[in-house]
């Protein structure tokens, strides 16, 4: 059953095309609807409102205000609902107008091409029934230097770990290290929130030793209990201006009695630094004593080919915008085929991020992408909950597989 109670505003100059929305829409049992034929209306509607509306149906292409200049003050607005694109603007302008608008922090629920479908318009408008379930994200909180590094020195700091999946068998192959802070009042804290303060107020080292540490002793654990996982931990280029990191990582090792082959270490490319002579010595020489290096993120920065000249990588994690919704959009496929080729021709494994749906995961195991990850597979998740997760993973991948014709 269609929610009667969302208020929805049509913008469009199109006469015509107002009038069909309207129809749809009442079709799909959203009436009475909003319609404007200019932005500059729409905008003090949505001002004046003590309601505003919490779907936008959104032409690109108008006179005066056009849809990127309209998104533009909706953002001012401090607009909170979601927009649907339609327009009879090619592909490639459409997906970059709602690019524009999600970099913005508009929530946009896809676009349609005039004139739309009722079909299509209304699985879109679905997608806001679905999202506005969901509870609303509290405000987030600002960190101290003070705040991190009481965390850090008082055992606040978690590992959770992400599942990495071999395409070709589904087996579970490795997992990703994510680090999160147990807040005793504010609950579980993301890295997004404190990484940065880490970064500048001298705390990275100290925060990545506990990283480390955790995920040598987790590592050995599972061992122990026959389970042979590849653990990746990400590093932090401030990480590598000391030489003395590498003998750091390999006392951990040594001490934990976990093998280096086990251990991944994940760069981001777009952090390598200009001056590359001290991270270079760092991850050749960790490479050297058998520990693996990958390069993540791979696509989104500026140097990309020169690090895969310069450093021994093992791996390439392909960006997570180039792979969820490729199989659809040729502009991702072009570019995580790219990606995907040149790893191959360096003999590289390829790791494929960012798995949202059947479609990803269908997508990059027949290009042949070796290891999938993302919330497809599993969300990241403490390291107890790892091998019953993995015997309910190999249950389910083994009956989807005998469903195959």
């Amino acid at each position: 059953m269609n929610d009667l109670k969302m208020k929805i505003l049509v913008l469009d100059d199109e006469p015509f095309m107002l009038k069909l929305l309207e129809h749809i829409l009442a079709d799909l049992g959203y009436a009475p609807v909003l319609a404007c034929d200019n932005g500059q209306t729409a905008l003090e509607l949505i001002a004046d409102s003590g309601e505003p509306p919490n779907l936008i149906l959104l032409d690109i292409n108008m006179p005066q205000m056009d849809g990127l200049a309209f998104v533009r003050h909706l953002v001012e607005l401090h607009f909170s609902g979601s927009v649907i694109l339609v327009s009879g603007e090619d592909e490639r302008m459409q997906q970059a107008a709602e690019k524009l608008a999600i970099a913005h922090k508009i929530s946009v629920l896809g676009h349609l091409h005039k004139p739309p479908t009722p079909a299509g318009l209304g699985e879109l408008i679905g997608k806001w029934k679905i999202q506005s379930r969901h509870e609303p994200r509290k405000d987030r909180n600002v960190y101290g230097a003070d705040e991190v590094r009481a965390a850090i020195s008082g055992g606040e700091l978690v590992n959770y770990y992400q599942p990495k999946v071999v395409t070709s068998t589904g087996r579970v192959m490795g997992v990703e290290t994510l680090v999160r802070w147990r807040h005793p009042s504010d609950g579980l804290v993301y890295p997004d929130q404190f990484i940065g303060v880490a970064e500048a107020h001298g705390l990275i080292d100290d925060l990545t030793k506990v990283v480390l540490k955790n995920a040598f002793a987790q590592s050995k654990v599972w061992q122990e209990s026959g389970l042979m996982l590849q653990m990746s931990v990400n590093l932090s280029m401030d990480n590598l201006a000391a030489l003395d990191f590498v003998d750091m990582v390999v006392g951990m090792s040594t001490q934990s009695g976990v093998a280096p082959q086990m251990m991944m270490l994940e760069v981001t490319e777009t952090r390598l630094m200009s001056d590359i002579r001290i991270p270079l010595e760092i991850l050749t020489r960790l490479r050297l004593k058998r520990f693996r290096l990958s390069i993540d993120d791979f696509g989104i920065g500026n140097s990309s080919l020169a690090q895969l000249r310069d450093i021994p990588f093992d791996e390439l994690k392909i960006d997570q915008s180039f792979v969820h919704g490729a199989c659809s959009n040729e502009k991702l496929w072009a570019m995580f085929d790219s990606c995907l080729s040149l790893a191959k021709q360096l003999g590289l494994e390829v790791v494929a991020e960012g798995v949202e749906d059947q479609a990803d995961w269908d997508f990059v195991r027949n290009r042949g992408c070796d290891i999938a990850q993302g919330y497809f597979i599993a969300k990241p998740m403490p390291g107890a909950e790892l091998p019953e997760w993995i015997r309910t993973w190999d249950q389910s991948y083994a009956k989807s597989r005998k469903r195959i014709p």
